[in-house]
């Protein structure tokens, strides 16, 4: 949980400094749009296979599909000499995937550590809800990621799909 919200916020922070202080660059937009990919995805995966959330295949499959068409969009628009910053409904994609995988890494923190640091106080209760929120959060974050996902072929597809591909 400690290296989930250390690189959350150090990517957080490594951007608004970006912006801040003039420095960005075409390379670090390419860049973190895919870290955040690689970091997300690589998560949801990862809780997919270690949960066994056989409920959350589909909607990880949706994102993971999002990702990698509009990854391939911006590769293909690299290729033409065009970078393709991040969208607005994008950034807001992504904060909702990190407050999912958030809630999901606090519900096994509370399921697993809890109990063996403080093995009197029942913490079950909340477990029940951190688990109900994180499947809610997974679904808004899905329609979300297909929504911005939408959105963006809707801006850039021609540079994907253009007479001259």
């Amino acid at each position: 949980m400690f290296v989930f919200c250390f690189a959350a916020m150090t990517d957080w922070l490594d951007g608004w400094l970006a912006r801040r202080m003039g420095q960005t660059t075409d390379f670090g937009k390419f860049m973190d749009a895919l870290s955040d990919k690689i970091f997300t995805l690589g998560l949801f995966v990862s809780l997919l296979t270690l949960l066994e959330l056989n409920w959350a295949l589909f909607p990880v499959l949706l994102i993971l599909a999002r990702e990698f068409l509009v990854t391939g969009l911006r590769l293909a628009a690299a290729a033409k000499g065009v970078v393709l910053a991040a969208e607005r409904a994008g950034k807001i994609k992504t904060v909702l995937q990190l407050f999912c995988l958030a809630l999901f890494l606090t519900d096994q923190a509370l399921l697993h550590d809890w109990p063996l640091l403080f093995p009197h106080i029942d913490v079950s209760f909340l477990t029940e809800w951190l688990e109900w929120g994180a499947g809610v959060a997974l679904v808004a974050a899905t329609v979300l990621t297909v929504i911005s996902g939408m959105i963006y072929m809707s801006r850039h597809g021609d540079l994907f799909f253009g007479e001259n591909n």
